[in-house]
């Protein structure tokens, strides 16, 4: 697949990036070498490869779900500069 300046300025438009005039000859041959790499990767016979959501096959390790510090509201509203009802209290934000 080959890209060129035109196809080049309207991606750089579509994706809001502000690209030189005297890039975009450049850019559109480099996109051009990287489409065709991926090009490549279509002749490879994949037929008998079963997909993977991972490559090295492992679980992760797994801890016990515990609760190991909690139930400290009223201290933890103590460090607020202003609470009500064991609640922070903020400005209003939304009218």
């Amino acid at each position: 697949m080959s890209v060129d300046k035109t196809t080049v300025s309207r991606v750089a438009r579509l994706a809001r990036i502000n690209i030189d005039d005297d890039r975009l000859e450049p850019m559109a041959q480099e996109l051009s070498a990287i489409m065709s790499w991926i090009e490549q990767l279509n002749e490879v016979n994949t037929d008998d490869v079963e997909p993977l959501a991972s490559v090295t096959g492992h679980a992760l390790p797994m801890r016990e779900d515990v609760v190991s510090d909690g139930d400290m509201a009223e201290k933890v509203v103590q460090n607020a500069p202003e609470s009500m009802s064991g609640f922070f209290v903020v400005p209003k934000v939304v009218e």
